[in-house]
C-alpha cells in the first residue's frame, strides 16, 4: 500500500500519492485521475502497477490534494484547469520529475487522459495510455510524440468517433508507435467500478474495463521495462 505524498509544482503544494514496489523493474508509471482529483480508484491504480514493480505516483493537478464533493464542483474545476493547459501541463511536468524514474510512462482517466496526450504532445514521457480520454488539442504545437495506446469506448459522447479520428490523425503525423482498443457498447468512464449509470455513453463497462487493463499492463512493459 502506498502512502499520500507531498511535493511542489511551481510554488503550489501538491498532494499526490505514491507507492513503491517491493521488487523494483525499474521504470515508474504516473497514475492522473479522472476530474474529481485523486481519488481511491486512482490510488487503487498506483497500488496495482506497484505490485508489477513500478514506482508510482498518484498525480494532484488541483493542488493540496484537493477532491471534488459532487459532479457541479468537479466539472467547475476541471473547466477552470482545462481553460489553462499550460498549468495542467506544468502540474503534470512536476510530478514527472518527483518521480524521477529514469522511464517514466503515464496513465490518465477522462481529464486525466487529456493530461496524459498534453504531456506525449510536449515530447514527455516513454509512453502514454489515454483511458476514455478528451482529445482536443492545446495552444500548442505537437512535438515528437512517444508511444501511445489509446483505450475509447466507442460511445463516448465526450469524444465522439469523430473526435478520435481526428486525434489518430494528429497521432499518425507525430507518433511513430501508437495504436488503440477500441470498445463498442461502451461509453465515457468505463474502467472505474464505482462510476454506475443507466447511461450508454457513461458508466463501467467490466469487460471494456477488463481488456483495457490487459492492454495497458502489456504496453507499459513493452516499453518501460528493459528486455
Amino acid at each position: 500500500m502506498g502512502e499520500r505524498h507531498p511535493y511542489d509544482a511551481g510554488g503550489t503544494g501538491m498532494l499526490g500519492y505514491r507507492a513503491r514496489p517491493e521488487r523494483p523493474n525499474g521504470a515508474g508509471i504516473l497514475v492522473i485521475p479522472a476530474f474529481f482529483g485523486l481519488r481511491d480508484f486512482e490510488m487503487a491504480e498506483c497500488d496495482r502497477y506497484a505490485a508489477m514493480g513500478y514506482d508510482v505516483l498518484g498525480v494532484d493537478y488541483y493542488g493540496d490534494g484537493w477532491v471534488a464533493s459532487d459532479m457541479d464542483e468537479a466539472g467547475a474545476a476541471m473547466g477552470k484547469l482545462n481553460g489553462d493547459r499550460r498549468t495542467l501541463l506544468v502540474r503534470t511536468q512536476a510530478a514527472l520529475a518527483e518521480l524521477g524514474a529514469a522511464r517514466t510512462g503515464a496513465v490518465g482517466f477522462c481529464f486525466g487522459g487529456k493530461a496524459v496526450i498534453d504531456m506525449a504532445r510536449a515530447g514527455d514521457l516513454q509512453a502514454g495510455v489515454s483511458m476514455h480520454g478528451i482529445y482536443d488539442r492545446p495552444p500548442w504545437e505537437t512535438e515528437k510524440m512517444p508511444p501511445i495506446l489509446l483505450c475509447h469506448g466507442w460511445n463516448d459522447p465526450l469524444a465522439t468517433p469523430d473526435q478520435f479520428v481526428e486525434m489518430t490523425k494528429e497521432l499518425e503525423a507525430h507518433c511513430d508507435d501508437w495504436h488503440a482498443l477500441c470498445f463498442g457498447g461502451t461509453g465515457h468512464a468505463f474502467t472505474n467500478p464505482a462510476q454506475v449509470s443507466d447511461d450508454p455513453g457513461m458508466g463501467y463497462v467490466e469487460h471494456s474495463a477488463v481488456r483495457a487493463q490487459a492492454g495497458a499492463e502489456a504496453f507499459f512493459a513493452s516499453h518501460l521495462i528493459a528486455s
